[in-house]
């Protein structure tokens, strides 16, 4: 069985910003996860999130098929996607619900007349998310030694490409011989992830993820608080410095439920490895490269386009 993992607390309302910076630096060079706390979402909501994401998942599949992604918004159904493009076995074992940046017209909404204050409650927890995560942003950048703005400076936070995604693991499916995940091993794409989960377990992260055999250890769920963790496109940055971890989601014995909030740059962010990260010694690991050109990329991928 592998370890249960105890994660560092972050707690965003706290004055002494220096030293929370650099309690966050420590966790991201050791392994890109901790808790974050007072946060600024308050539990009610939440709970909503999830009352919502639950009435939708328990629609018919033709229903839920009449919003099918487009756009990177709206359902992906059981099995579309594979996360580990490596598995040769079938796609996820999951379903999921994207809704993006609010300021364009690109999201697909239930109607009202189906699911009353959903779409009023996810646009309220967006706008939410947003602003927990643009904080959190301003710690890492003093993390980094850098001034507090800087991912506004390099254009990071113009329009970032936040998305909500709502996350239904079905119970025990897999009657089947091949191993299947709820979400195969994967790190994600952007600059940092806010997740929440409804306690049941299931999600694992692998430290170190160039050595083999890998290690998974689980992580607890922890209320009231977020589980963040590090993306690609901050480990570009940081030149590997901060953890881009590998993280999976096991075959759940009982329905669960998360919900994930990407944070990825401004489409036309350049995200090109810090100064104050690489050295002669220790050079750029990673070309220069635009966000969307990086997520279009990622997103072929792992939906096989």
């Amino acid at each position: 069985m592998p370890d249960a993992l105890q994660f560092p607390i972050i707690d965003l309302s706290s004055p002494d910003r220096f030293s929370i910076a650099n309690l966050i630096r420590q966790r991201c060079v050791d392994h890109g996860f901790f808790y974050l706390v007072n946060h600024g979402v308050d539990e009610e909501l939440i709970s909503k999130v999830f009352e919502q994401s639950s009435n939708f998942f328990s629609l018919p599949i033709e229903e839920k098929m009449k919003l099918v992604t487009k756009n990177h918004r709206g359902y992906t159904a059981l099995h579309a996607e594979k996360l580990d493009t490596t598995l040769t076995t079938r796609g996820d074992s999951k379903e999921s619900f994207y809704i993006g940046p609010l300021t364009d017209d690109l999201n697909q909404w239930p109607l009202e007349e189906d699911l009353p204050s959903w779409r009023c409650t996810m646009e309220t927890y967006h706008q939410k998310l947003l602003s927990s995560v643009t904080k959190l942003l301003s710690l890492i950048a003093l993390s980094l030694k850098l001034e507090e703005d800087f991912f506004e400076k390099v254009g990071a936070l113009i329009e970032p490409l936040a998305f909500i995604r709502l996350l239904h693991y079905p119970g025990d499916l897999n009657s089947s011989s091949e191993e299947i995940f709820g979400a195969s091993a994967h790190s994600d794409y952007g600059m940092v992830t806010l997740l929440v989960t409804d306690g049941v377990p299931g999600l694992q992260i692998c430290r170190e993820k160039s050595k083999q055999p890998r290690v998974w250890e689980d992580v607890p769920s922890m209320s009231g608080a977020f589980i963040v963790n590090i993306g690609d496109m901050m480990e570009g940055w940081t030149n590997g410095l901060f953890r881009s971890t590998l993280h999976r989601v096991l075959q759940p014995r009982q329905d669960r439920y998360s919900v994930a909030f990407f944070t990825n740059p401004s489409k036309d962010c350049i995200v090109e490895c810090l100064e104050s990260c690489c050295t002669e010694s220790c050079p750029p690991r990673f070309p220069p490269i635009k966000a969307i050109d990086y997520l279009e990329e990622r997103v072929r991928l792992t939906y096989g386009l």
